[in-house]
């Protein structure tokens, strides 16, 4: 071999090896990271620091402070700023709704003992709490709990008449306990207890009492899915009826839904 063949054949081998260990270099090189820091806006507000169920009565080890962007505050929020005593102050109140852990604390969420009993606190302003007698076949074998949603069936034998008729008087209503249960716990299924306690207006718990006296109560269990819409569904069906008889003459009440 030539001189100068050996020598062009050295050269492109040293050029050879050279470009090689230069791509290497250039794929094995570390990826260079960014950092860019994104200051937020943000404000601690009081939220639940353990599971609050209904009717609990919390002290200080259910609250924490958390940091909360101010973009996603609600004015109804308890914000640190407002005092920083807030979980001292709420010590013994009693939940008006369940909390879970990290969900932001509001008012009326809570009321302070006191004010009245547990089903007092958890009773929307206006209505009324009204007790009716329920057995297991009265009650969907014992199966409805507590914040489920019924419809209220009375049943009474006609004067003078070998039959029975059934009407409902009110739809949708609010379960407010059974027995002295307010909420079903530890996965509990059967409610235990002879009374349903509801939720109606005051016109509503009278016209109950009235039922309670002259028939019988059943309660028809509602499925979740229709609660929302149960009230636009029974505006556009004739309300249930039941007749009435006051100076000996007979009248029509309707159940209010």
């Amino acid at each position: 071999m030539k001189r100068a063949q050996f020598l062009g054949i050295a050269i492109a081998g040293v050029c050879g090896i050279g470009a090689f260990f230069g791509v290497m270099s250039l794929v094995n090189k570390p990826a260079k990271i960014v950092k860019e820091e994104v200051t937020t806006n943000t404000t601690q507000v009081l939220v639940a620091k353990t599971d609050i169920p209904l009717g609990a009565i919390t002290g200080p080890e259910n609250f924490r402070w958390q940091d909360w962007p101010q973009s996603a505050l609600d004015a109804g929020y308890i914000q640190r700023s407002g005092g920083s005593n807030a979980i001292k102050d709420l010590a013994g109140s009693v939940a008006r709704a369940p909390m879970l852990p990290g969900e932001p604390v509001t008012p009326v969420k809570l009321v302070k003992a006191g004010k009245g009993g547990v089903l007092a606190a958890i009773l929307p302003q206006g209505m009324r709490a009204i007790s009716t007698r329920i057995k297991e076949e009265t009650g969907v074998g014992r199966l409805i709990l507590p914040n489920d949603h019924v419809d209220v069936i009375l049943t009474r034998r006609q004067r003078g008449r070998d039959e029975q008729n059934s009407d409902v008087i009110f739809r949708n209503v609010w379960v407010l306990a059974i027995g002295q249960l307010i909420e079903a716990r530890d996965g509990k299924k059967l409610a235990e207890g002879n009374t349903a306690t509801l939720e109606l207006t005051p016109a509503q718990a009278r016209h109950l009492a009235w039922a309670n006296a002259v028939g019988e109560i059943s309660l028809a269990l509602r499925s979740i899915a229709d609660i929302d819409s149960a009230r636009d569904l029974a505006t556009q069906d004739r309300q249930p009826s039941i007749k009435v008889r006051r100076f000996g003459k007979s009248q029509r009440a309707y159940g209010v839904n």
